[in-house]
């Protein structure tokens, strides 16, 4: 096959998602807590980025990538849950080759941001805690947007190229995606050549960008715990230690179940069922998105006073 006439064999290809493979029959059921999850997601989220933009006292660092992470959640769940629903409710599974395509480039994309976006927040509790004197000095508007942009960089960079390495194999009539999206390794198992090099590619992917962020995470909370068994007065250490709790909450939300799938697809063999990874691939989306403003709303006062400060002026304006 020649490489224009696989060309125009992608144009034309069609992709059949059957959501979770063995559970057809309660599709239904499962789109009711994932439907609420998204909603909540979605309003949760845009709460604290719009308390977060129009509140001056929230114009802090730590608030600002908060609302970094806020909006990569709310793009992580968009990307992936509309289709999923559309699966589960109208059995609405086709999807071409490009938007399959496009919908697995956001999906990492997003994914790789979200896990840079952490590791900021982690080295925004190191300074906070270690430097508190030169907290503001240290990190500064024009810091915080180059972290940002440093972020989306990296992330476009990493996996743009998963575009090319599906777009260069060959497909040869299997269409069927056993899963409710699009992502790399499912598009590429569709292929008739050798995929060893987008395999290769994956785990060297993940090595540099979330595996890095990890190593990063836990020497930040390492050096952390240092300076913070340091201070010698106890209330100290425990109000030092409660401005973590809710970063340490999102990060294990956010990367357990990553990582899980990872090492289950890999090594799991046929001890876990595919429809547990798939299902688990499902909340995964939602999951994070709907609990981070939760976490944060309950762990932090100054949210908490925003949120009934807004409101209650509102109540008496009306």
């Amino acid at each position: 096959m020649t490489s224009s006439s696989n060309h125009t064999n992608l144009r034309d290809i069609w992709y059949t998602m059957i959501g979770i493979p063995g559970l057809e029959d309660a599709h239904v059921w499962i789109s009711i807590p994932i439907c609420s999850m998204y909603l909540v997601a979605i309003v949760g989220n845009t709460l604290l980025l719009f308390l977060i933009l129009t509140e001056h006292r929230l114009h802090e660092p730590m608030y600002f990538f908060l609302s970094m992470l806020a909006l990569a959640d709310i793009f992580l769940s968009t990307v992936t849950t509309p289709k999923m629903l559309a699966i589960f409710w109208f059995q609405a599974g086709g999807i071409s080759f490009g938007s399959c395509v496009s919908q697995m480039f956001f999906l990492h994309f997003i994914f790789v941001a979200e896990s840079a976006i952490l590791l900021a927040m982690a080295f925004d509790r190191y300074v906070a805690i270690c430097y508190p004197l030169r907290y503001t000095t240290i990190l500064t508007h024009s810091v915080i947007g180059k972290m940002g942009i440093a972020s989306v960089s990296r992330s476009f960079l990493i996996c743009f190229p998963l575009v090319f390495l599906v777009y260069r194999l060959t497909y040869c009539g299997k269409n069927i995606i056993c899963h409710s999206y699009c992502e790399h390794m499912g598009i590429a198992r569709l292929a008739c050549d050798s995929i060893k090099v987008n395999i290769y590619y994956g785990v060297i992917a993940a090595l540099f960008s979330t595996c890095l962020d990890v190593v990063l995470i836990i020497v930040s909370y390492a050096l952390i715990l240092c300076a913070v068994f340091r201070i010698p007065s106890l209330e100290a250490r425990l109000k030092a230690l409660s401005t973590c709790v809710s970063h340490v909450c999102v990060i294990l939300l956010f990367y357990t179940p990553a990582f899980f799938s990872f090492f289950a697809h890999r090594f799991g063999g046929r001890n876990i069922p595919l429809h547990v990874h798939i299902l688990l691939a499902n909340l995964y989306v939602v999951v994070p998105p709907t609990l981070n403003p939760i976490i944060y709303g309950v762990k932090n006062k100054q949210i908490q006073e925003t949120v009934i400060q807004v409101f209650a002026f509102r109540k008496t304006f009306y």
